[in-house]
């Protein structure tokens, strides 16, 4: 297995407000504390956007980027995101995974709009666009609170485009999509794993407008790896099987409200879910 590490299993986040944010430094001391060799990059401005500046910090940790997480408004007639994406992606590397997003245009994921049969043609349109025209590997990746959240969203993509999949465990199973069943259904259309474990009864919560998704994320909905409802080790069977040979990136999308104290906090759970995937090599 490829395992990754990212900064949101350490409270890192690009949502305002979202909770303490630990500084680079140390997130990628503990990762390598961890025996961690590579890591998504974080939100913009976590890392430095100059990709040589980006590459000596994380080899200074034994670091290496595989890809990042990049919201982008989709769904809009009129608006093209081609030459905001372009611009985000100009510090990509050749072999690093576009983990792109069907951001809303709000900041947060506790709202978000419906769309109409416009809308869903633009989005799958731009999704067909990028993947011709963005000269890197690019995956889709369903999230709470985005415009591809739900089942019925994720499957209307796979029927309505030709896009890859980024298979995020925990938001899959949060918006209603069974994760294991959809990596033996459509194997071939997965390019990227975030691998998330989940406690489900928070997440039903979410998904019934009971909880909103932040609040849900404080509760601690994401556990380490082994320690929810997801069969973590169905889907890496089910993956490796089809042949799947990318990234597995942990992660445990947690908010801090203070900064912990040294050797504590996040990477006890990071420390927990590495042990959890030794296991299953």
């Amino acid at each position: 297995m490829r395992i990754a590490a990212a900064p949101i299993s350490w409270g890192v986040c690009e949502v305002p407000g979202w909770g303490h944010q630990l500084a680079p430094e140390r997130v990628l001391a503990e990762m390598a504390g961890l025996g961690l060799t590579a890591t998504e990059l974080g939100p913009e401005g976590f890392l430095p956007a100059d990709p040589a500046e980006r590459s000596a910090l994380l080899a200074r940790y034994g670091l290496r980027a595989v890809g990042g997480f990049v919201p982008v408004v989709l769904h809009e007639p009129g608006h093209d995101p081609l030459p905001g994406l372009r611009e985000a992606l100009a510090g990509f590397g050749e072999d690093m995974v576009v983990v792109l997003a069907a951001a809303t245009g709000a900041d947060g994921y506790d709202v978000r709009p419906e769309l109409d049969a416009g809308g869903w043609r633009t989005l799958l349109g731009n999704l067909d666009r990028i993947r011709r025209e963005i000269g890197l590997p690019v995956t889709l990746h369903p999230h709470v609170g985005t415009m591809v959240e739900t089942r019925e969203e994720v499957d209307r993509v796979l029927d309505g485009c030709e896009a890859a999949l980024c298979l995020d465990t925990g938001h899959l199973l949060a918006g209603g999509t069974d994760p294991l069943d959809l990596a033996r259904r459509a194997p071939g259309r997965i390019a990227h794993v975030h691998l998330k474990d989940v406690d489900d009864a928070l997440a039903a919560r979410v998904r019934a407008g009971v909880l909103t998704y932040t609040a849900a994320v404080r509760a601690g909905m994401y556990r380490p790896l082994g320690r929810g409802d997801v069969d973590v080790a169905g889907i890496v069977a089910a993956l490796g099987g089809a042949g799947y040979d990318g990234w597995y990136v942990m992660e445990q999308d947690v908010v801090l409200d203070a900064e912990p104290p040294e050797g504590a906090g996040p990477v006890e759970d990071v420390r927990a879910s590495v042990a959890a995937l030794g296991g299953l090599g």
